[in-house]
């Protein structure tokens, strides 16, 4: 069995067109019937915390992941970062371990950052001029590297709660955007009124984002909601969309933006909703006019933990990274 640490992993994974590409292929996967995907989440509200075990067997994948990972989003006033984990490979023929990857986190943002990137690939306008990130965290940061994957864009405007926060994650940005402006917004409302995408990304439990802020051509793709209790746009947001888009229908409708449409009796599960599969695999297009308001509901799916997490043993393996323990 080989065990891996995070400095090793990320030598090996970056949010690049690699790590995008396997995403997909496993979005198609499941598409197609060829995975099975339990969904699991524990919340530990004593502590202002979550932690989530996710799965999925895919056909064809020489390996599958199990992967564990918290959110304590008090941990920052700690001096800790809010997520965490790791991820356990087992053998697709034998259920025999042969990966424990030590990423803390790491990979999850990863496969995060790439789904971001599948959805604006195909919803998101080819003539971005502004993107919004809502939020300041690791995951923030993620998004925007994940969209400079995909699609070129002249500014950059971020909100979130914490003054200090936008601050921090502007001066950690710049570098990486070669130039492109980046700026603070006075509120959320200024960032999606003046935006072409917007992600957003916070563990926020009351809605922020209003259908009235929405106009033509707008993409918005939420990753925050990711248990029940959060939520980040407000349900008739999902009603003014033109199009909306998610990873996993039977998981929004339990716990993404969607629920709380569902509850609010604002639609209902015959609704039109495509999944991400369906366009990854070529029989649903993409944004079909400039003008289309498209928002896409990520929850996270285990299709995308195996995927990564096999894609960074592969490269470990070639690399002689990781230390060989007898199990």
């Amino acid at each position: 069995m080989t065990v891996l640490k995070e400095s090793e992993i990320r030598q090996c994974v970056t949010l690049n067109h690699e790590s995008i590409a396997a995403v997909a292929e496993a979005f198609t996967a499941l598409y197609q019937g060829k995975a099975i995907t339990p969904i699991m989440s524990i919340p530990v509200p004593d502590h202002h915390g979550e932690m989530h075990v996710k799965s999925a067997y895919i056909q064809g994948f020489d390996s599958f992941a199990v992967k564990i990972a918290s959110g304590f989003f008090d941990n920052p006033k700690r001096g800790l970062p809010s997520g965490s984990g790791l991820m356990l490979l087992f053998h697709s023929e034998t259920g025999f371990p042969q990966a424990v990857l030590l990423d803390n986190g790491y990979l999850t943002h990863v496969r995060t950052g790439a789904a971001g990137a599948i959805a604006a690939q195909y919803l998101a306008r080819a003539d971005v001029h502004t993107v919004g990130i809502i939020g300041a965290g690791r995951q923030a940061r993620f998004q925007l590297l994940a969209l400079q994957q995909v699609r070129r864009f002249q500014r950059v405007l971020v909100y979130a709660r914490s003054p200090e926060h936008v601050q921090a994650y502007i001066n950690d940005m710049r570098p990486a955007l070669g130039g492109i402006p980046i700026e603070p917004a006075p509120d959320a409302e200024t960032l999606v009124r003046q935006s072409d995408i917007v992600v957003t990304t916070t563990p926020s439990t009351t809605p922020i984002v209003r259908a009235e802020w929405l106009h033509p051509g707008l993409h918005i793709t939420a990753v925050g909601a990711d248990n029940g209790h959060k939520q980040e746009l407000y349900p008739e947001v999902l009603v003014r969309a033109d199009r909306r888009v998610c990873d996993l229908k039977t998981q929004v409708f339990r716990l993404g933006e969607h629920a709380f449409a569902l509850k609010a009796g604002l639609l209902t599960e015959n609704d039109p909703v495509d999944e991400l599969g369906e366009l990854t695999a070529g029989v649903k297009p993409g944004r079909t006019s400039p003008d289309e308001i498209t928002v896409c509901d990520l929850t996270g799916v285990g299709i995308q933990d195996t995927a990564i997490a096999l894609l960074a043993y592969r490269k470990a393996k070639q690399a002689g990274l990781g230390l060989t323990i007898e199990s």
